[in-house]
């Protein structure tokens, strides 16, 4: 793994790159980076020119390539949680089911595109296990999907929601890491979803 020098005294970015935003297009570097060729290709001079940024201000806002990979690592799933967790609120809204909610699940697993990006946090996952520095992050990341499993398995009547939370989530994961590798159809994934929370209702719920 490429290291990242240790910070320099660059100048703070000013004009149109402001702070907030040179930060942000280095995450978003480092993401693409990732998903194209691995956490290997990360090195600084390659991130400042997939950013569009500066060598310096690569160092200035991130001191360690740690800093940079769990930044990318929670930034990927607070956007992807956020998504969800808006697609929970409007199945509320309209009143959930199941069947509802496994077609949710399918136009969001179907139309996701395996780019760089979408393949990134896969890398990252395998990374942590390399390195414990970003566990802490892995496990926030896997706790915020556990919460957002929960809350729309409750909506749904399963028994012990919380605790089939994470089982789900692992459910998701594993097919969709099967999807990458063997280019499989959604429709599977659905299929699982509805054989655990079947089989996790009351049997009134799912006449």
């Amino acid at each position: 793994m490429t290291s990242v020098p240790a910070p320099t005294k660059a100048a703070k970015p000013s004009g149109p790159g402001r702070s907030g935003d040179t930060r942000q297009r280095i995450v978003d570097a480092v993401l693409r980076i990732i998903g194209e060729d691995g956490v290997a290709a990360l090195t600084n001079r390659r991130i400042a020119k997939e950013a569009g940024v500066s060598l310096g201000s690569v160092t200035y806002h991130f001191a360690t390539q740690h800093e940079l990979l769990r930044e990318a690592l929670l930034h990927f799933v607070s956007v992807e949680t956020r998504r969800f967790t808006e697609l929970a609120d409007q199945c509320h809204g309209e009143g959930i089911e199941l069947e509802g909610a496994a077609r949710t699940v399918a136009q969001v697993a179907g139309g996701t595109a395996f780019d760089a990006r979408h393949i990134a946090p896969f890398e990252l996952y395998v990374q942590a296990g390399r390195d414990e520095r970003l566990r802490a992050a892995a496990a926030e990341c896997f706790a915020a999907y556990d919460r957002l499993a929960e809350r729309i398995l409750t909506g749904l009547g399963v028994r012990d929601a919380e605790r089939m939370a994470s089982t789900a989530v692992a459910l998701v994961f594993g097919q969709q890491l099967r999807r990458l590798a063997t280019g499989s159809p959604a429709e599977e994934l659905v299929d699982a979803l509805l054989m655990l929370t079947r089989g996790s209702r009351p049997a009134e719920q799912n006449v």
